[in-house]
Formats: structure tokens, C-alpha cells, sequence
């Protein structure tokens, strides 16, 4: 009975133990990331003087842009719409006094990038952000997806393919500098199954892992790659035009974003963000988080037809 009560004694103060360790070590950890922050990591000055950003004439992209042109950085827009990109490239050289140079490209091909790789000819690139991402018009079962061989195609080369392609070409020189950074954003649908957008999860989930294998192939290079794991922010994509504590402005998101990099290699990039991905993914039971989140994505989907029939 006595060696019962020692043995039950020393587990209970191991685990008191761990906990206390563990506790400690996530509040510092959470104190350096959201309160520290990276200091003056993301400066030209310090990576290279070209920032390259793929989707960067709205929403996230565009924020991207004009943080880095504050930062210092020359910027390249790499987007669809040439109309578009001579705004935004017109706006920030007025605003930031730095250089910019775009490229049109649509990233739903796949012939796009020996002209994108002309275009980065012989500049000296420091960060390069794999934005560019389409997701779904409305929460839809698979099947029932319309156009479903072009749908496939169009979201695998735009989410998956443009992220690959992108890091190939600007890769190589930033290992030869030994410094660089590639922000890959994905979602924070990629860090669990999105019933009804499972091929926008699907295709986030696939940016998540290939970042995070390329960061521990490339971190003895110097090279920093972060897999972004943004829940809503205010964008076309979202749909959501009113920013709250939960879902920030694109602006907001980005700045708290970049203060993160070469502190974690996957982040939310928002403390309220990384708050609800630690619930959804450490305390809510798996199932029970499918059974939500199916549940919300059929009410989404019912309000959609409903619209859709009416109008």
C-alpha cells in the first residue's frame, strides 16, 4: 500500500510538473511571438531589395504590397488584370517612393511561367508571397459542383500549382545569398477538413504541408518559408466587408502577419486567429468539429440557393 502511494505521489507531481513546464513555455513562446515580434527582420535592407507578390491587386495580396513598399522593399504585382496592376503599382510608387514592376498573368493556366520568369530576370528578391487562391462561389457537395473538370483544374493550378512554380523560380537565388523569405498563405480551412469546400481545404491543406516540409529542407540554407494560416479576413474571397476583432481588415491581418516571420514556421498571423485555431484543433473533438462545420456549410449553401432561386 505504501509503494501504491509513493508511485501515485510521484505521478501526480511529474504531471504537475509537465504542466507547469509546458505552461510556461507556451506563454513565453506566446509573449515573443504577439508581443516581441520579429523587430526589423522584414526590411529590404535586410532580405533583398525586390518583394514578389502573386494575387496582388486586392484583399490580402494588395496589403502584402503596400506593407513591404513601406518597409522598403522594390515591389513586383503579379496579377490577372494589367488595368488593375497599373493602379495598384501606380498608387504605392507615389505613396512609398519605391520602385514596382508588374506582371499579368493568369495563374489558372499553367503556360504562364517562363513569362514570369522573364520578368524576375536578375532582380535581387528577398520575399516572395504566394497569394494568389480561388475557393468556391458558395459551400457545395462535390458532385454537384458545376463545371466540376474545369472547377477542379482551375482551383489545383491556381492554390496548388501557382505555389510550386512560384518557389521554383525564386528559390534557387535566394539560396545562393543564403537569405530569403517565402510567405505561402493557405487558410485556416487547411488545418482540418471544410465539408462542402473540401477541395478549397484540400488544396490549403496541400500548401500548409509543402511549406512546412520546404522550411525544415531549406532552414541550413538561411531561407525562412511560413505556411499563413489566415481564418476570415475581409476580402472578395470571404465575402465579409466589416471588420470585427475576429475578422480584421486585410491591412491588419498583414501587419500583425509579418511580425510573426522566422518565429513560427506555420502561423495563424492574427493572435485572434491563432486563439481560434488552438480551440479548433486541440480542444474541439475532431468529429464534433466536422459535424459544425458540415452543419454551418448546408445552411451557407440553402441560403445561397434560396437567393439564387429567388432571383
Amino acid at each position: 500500500m505504501e509503494l501504491l502511494t509513493d508511485a501515485l505521489y510521484w505521478i501526480g507531481a511529474v504531471t504537475v510538473a509537465w504542466v507547469s513546464v509546458s505552461t510556461l513555455c507556451c506563454l513565453l513562446n506566446g509573449t515573443r511571438v504577439w508581443i516581441v515580434g520579429n523587430g526589423n527582420l522584414m526590411r529590404a535592407t535586410k532580405l533583398g531589395k525586390w518583394a514578389v507578390v502573386t494575387g496582388a491587386t486586392d484583399g490580402i495580396g494588395k496589403s502584402y504590397a503596400e506593407e513591404l513598399a513601406r518597409r522598403g522593399f522594390a515591389i513586383v504585382l503579379i496579377s490577372r488584370t494589367q488595368e488593375k496592376l497599373d493602379e495598384v503599382s501606380k498608387a504605392i510608387e507615389s505613396k512609398y517612393n519605391v520602385e514596382t514592376k508588374t506582371i499579368s498573368a493568369d495563374f489558372g493556366s499553367v503556360d504562364i511561367y517562363p513569362k514570369i520568369e522573364s520578368g524576375l530576370a536578375g532582380l535581387e528578391i528577398g520575399v516572395l508571397v504566394n497569394n494568389v487562391g480561388v475557393s468556391y462561389s458558395y459551400p457545395e457537395f462535390f458532385l454537384n459542383i458545376p463545371n466540376i473538370d474545369s472547377f477542379i483544374s482551375n482551383m489545383i493550378n491556381i492554390n496548388i500549382t501557382s505555389v510550386c512554380q512560384m518557389t521554383r523560380l525564386v528559390l534557387p537565388r535566394m539560396v545562393d545569398r543564403s537569405k530569403g523569405v517565402i510567405l505561402n498563405v493557405a487558410s485556416a480551412s487547411g488545418m482540418y477538413p471544410v465539408p462542402l469546400l473540401t477541395l478549397y481545404s484540400s488544396s490549403k491543406a496541400f500548401v500548409d504541408f509543402f511549406s512546412r516540409g520546404l522550411a525544415a529542407e531549406y532552414k541550413s540554407k538561411g531561407i525562412i518559408i511560413q505556411s499563413v494560416l489566415p481564418f476570415y479576413v475581409t476580402t472578395k474571397l470571404s465575402k465579409i466587408r466589416r471588420a470585427t476583432l475576429d475578422i480584421p481588415s486585410p491591412e491588419r491581418y498583414v501587419k500583425a502577419q509579418l511580425c510573426t516571420v522566422g518565429l513560427q514556421t506555420q502561423s495563424n498571423g492574427y493572435f485572434p486567429h491563432a486563439v481560434m485555431g488552438w480551440v479548433t484543433t486541440a480542444l474541439l473533438p475532431a468529429k464534433l468539429l466536422n459535424k459544425y462545420v458540415m452543419s454551418t456549410g448546408l445552411s451557407q449553401r440553402a441560403r445561397y440557393l434560396k437567393k439564387q432561386k429567388q432571383g
